[in-house]
């Protein structure tokens, strides 16, 4: 497995989240691990832009040749964007989940609870390895 990025947090749902760029606004998808766990990716589904969301909720799916499973938000809030990109390619969820592969932006409430940080995370993957 390669590195965990230091910059981000992550969920113990196995989802990223990037800082909070404006203040209020974050950016989410999903790790290396899960994405190698789930196999190859051939579907998501995001939520709309405008949905309010609180953390813990599903706000869509990914398929792949193994499974569907569900995506979680991290945070209260609204999403923002969705990333057309990842739609029309599922595969960067695989290639690239740090990048090109993130799934949605939404402007959260207040700061998301119960996050991990780079070394709590790769302690958590390593237990469920």
């Amino acid at each position: 497995m390669s590195s965990i990025p230091d910059e981000l947090q992550y969920t113990k749902e196995h989802e990223w989240v990037g800082g909070l760029d404006d203040g209020r606004t974050v950016t989410v998808g999903v790790t290396e691990f899960a994405a190698q766990a789930l196999g190859d990716v051939v579907f998501v589904q995001l939520p709309e832009v405008g949905t309010r969301v609180e953390a813990g909720d599903s706000v869509g799916e990914i398929e792949s040749t193994k499974s569907v499973n569900d995506l979680f938000s991290p945070a209260d809030g609204e999403v923002v964007e969705i990333n057309p990109v990842v739609v029309d390619d599922p595969s960067l969820v695989n290639s690239d989940p740090y990048g090109d592969g993130w799934m949605f932006r939404m402007r959260v409430d207040n700061d998301p609870q119960d996050l991990l940080s780079a070394e709590e995370y790769t302690a958590l993957t390593q237990s469920e390895s």
